[in-house]
């Protein structure tokens, strides 16, 4: 299973959403075998793998992969970073993408992979709003966390 994660990069995050997260994890996956396929951008990347590390925590076959817009351009210490906090690193098949659209063509990679996505969309427009238009297309199972109030 893959689960995907889109969501604003100003989202502000309150215990109820990890917990709203955790308790999804559970029951849409249970003890199956999961990637995480997670972003590194933003409050909502953020969000997403401290609630993936959480589940790891008692599903530790789980894992949680970096999906990079580029190839080039990390620096050592940022690699080193990216070694110790992911299971893997991933690029996905977007050579043609120009350098500033890398990410949006890494999110909609990801979008179209994913059998579960968390999404955190409140407003029409944004690149999470494109990645939450796009797994609506290819029609991803979506929660959208911005519908539960907290």
């Amino acid at each position: 299973m893959i689960v995907s994660f889109c969501g604003h990069s100003s989202f502000f995050n309150g215990d109820l959403y990890t917990r709203k997260v955790l308790d999804i994890f559970e029951q849409k996956i249970g003890d199956r075998q999961v990637e995480f396929y997670l972003g590194e951008y933003g409050a909502f990347d953020r969000f997403a793998r401290v609630c993936a590390k959480e589940y790891k925590k008692k599903h530790p076959s789980a894992s949680l992969v970096f999906v990079m817009p580029y190839l080039s351009g990390y620096s050592k210490e940022r690699m080193e970073y990216i070694n110790q906090d992911f299971d893997f690193t991933i690029y996905p098949e977007i050579e043609n993408a120009i350098p500033k659209f890398a990410i949006t063509y890494r999110n909609r990679w990801m979008m179209e992979r994913a059998d579960l996505v968390i999404a955190y969309v409140n407003r029409k427009y944004g690149g999470a709003y494109a990645s939450y238009k796009h797994a609506k297309r290819k029609g991803k199972e979506i929660i959208n966390l911005a519908d539960f109030n907290e």
